[in-house]
């Protein structure tokens, strides 16, 4: 009996039409929750279920991976917003602006903090473009600002776009969960109240910030350690910073770091602990003190803020390191800083009773971006002007309006 013959086809297993797409999106959700140096070209593969032969056929290298799922999820936000530029500039365009961000910012929950922390790695002309489209995002969010607020400078509307953008953003920075509608719902009623802040003109240049961090003579190892590190984590980051390099800013022998830490996972993780710690102290002492809800909860944002421009350092490694922990570590951590958040949301339901539990909590997470992300806009300038301005935005972020001050008795 005669056998038909099999189908050329048969057999052949055909590569998907959409691979490169998932290669992207699993290498940006890799980055993102992994940071760029823990990830491989492995892991990626293994993740879109090829081999990685198969993957550097697309892909010469990691980098080139990584820059092309940075610049994808920025040429996202670019794509999103494009119907503004022939959209009149009004309060309208300016909701369709924030709805339009919102919803690519919850297609990209799992990997939007690629481009919020782990963008740094990008090099030269890709950290340029990368910078280009995110000005792009902001003059769009600046032009119906500009015809609803006329008078407002050009410094005054970065403030105000760069903290729309933070609140839209901050999802990607917390995993709280939230029915998707009631999030965009309170991610558009934070950023247009955050839209209408008075803030004020603080030049066209950057702020400069002029602290000196002079550390005492006679402070400790210990202490000299942490606060070494942090710098230096801050600024080169903590993969690129050596155990030598800590050790000589100390004035000690690197030997002799292992005296106080098993290695530089255990500093970062003590530096963590630290703030963590000394945030609690200061929430605890607020919430002894203050009984009512409204001036317990100011007197909550004016300390974060005051503490945040005090010791910058600490908010951007928080968020650009935490990867870089011991799993245990990270869980701990998350503990501390849920326990944080919660104490804010239970005197923000207390306040607001138009806010589910669930939407408070998405809308503290907003507030805290906020701090970092307008504090680096502002170079941290720790002047009264700058703190009241960024206090005053969490204000319009958590309660809606301006609240009057309350000022803690002495201790």
């Amino acid at each position: 009996m005669a056998r038909s013959l099999p189908s050329p086809d048969a057999g052949v297993r055909r590569r998907p039409k959409d691979r490169k797409t998932q290669i992207a999106r699993a290498s940006a959700e890799a980055f993102s929750a992994l940071g760029y140096h823990a990830v491989s070209m492995e892991a990626i593969a293994s993740r879109v279920g090829i081999s990685a032969t198969a993957l550097y056929r697309h892909y010469p290298n990691k980098y080139t991976l990584f820059r092309d799922a940075v610049l994808v999820l920025g040429e996202q936000l670019v794509s999103c917003t494009a119907f503004a530029d022939d959209a009149p500039p009004d309060a309208d365009t300016l909701s369709r602006l924030i709805a339009a961000l919102t919803e690519t910012a919850l297609v990209n929950r799992e990997s939007g903090g690629l481009y919020r922390w782990e963008a740094r790695y990008l090099r030269g002309d890709d950290q340029a473009t990368l910078n280009s489209q995110m000005r792009t995002v902001n003059h769009r969010i600046q032009q119906p600002l500009l015809t609803i607020r006329p008078g407002l400078t050009s410094r005054q509307r970065w403030v105000l776009s760069t903290a729309i953008l933070s609140v839209i953003g901050s999802i990607v920075d917390h995993r709280a969960k939230l029915p998707a509608a009631h999030i965009r719902s309170v991610l558009a009623e934070v950023a247009a109240a955050v839209s209408t802040a008075d803030v004020p003109d603080l030049g066209d240049e950057p702020a400069v910030d002029g602290r000196q961090r002079v550390r005492p003579l006679d402070v400790s190892k210990y202490e000299a350690l942490l606060t070494e590190s942090v710098r230096l984590f801050n600024q080169k980051g903590y993969r690129d910073t050596t155990m030598e390099e800590i050790a000589s800013a100390v004035g000690m022998p690197t030997s002799g770091i292992y005296r106080y830490f098993s290695g530089k996972s255990d500093i970062l993780a003590a530096i963590y602990r630290r703030a963590a710690d000394r945030l609690s102290a200061e929430a605890s002492t607020i919430l002894g003190s203050v009984s009512n809800p409204q001036d317990a909860l100011t007197a909550l944002i004016d300390a974060y803020v005051a503490r945040s421009f005090a010791h910058p350092e600490l908010g951007n490694v928080y968020y650009a390191e935490r990867l870089n922990m011991a799993p245990g570590d990270q869980k701990v951590l998350r503990n501390m800083q849920r326990a944080t958040v919660e104490s804010w949301v239970r005197l923000l339901t207390a306040i607001r009773s138009d806010w589910t539990v669930g939407e408070a909590r998405f809308a503290v997470h907003a507030a805290m971006a906020l701090v970092i992300d307008v504090g680096r806009l502002v170079r941290y300038d720790n002047s009264a002007a700058s703190l009241a301005m960024v206090s005053r935005l969490l204000d319009l972020a958590l309660l809606g309006r301006y609240r009057l001050r309350t000022t803690l008795p002495a201790r």
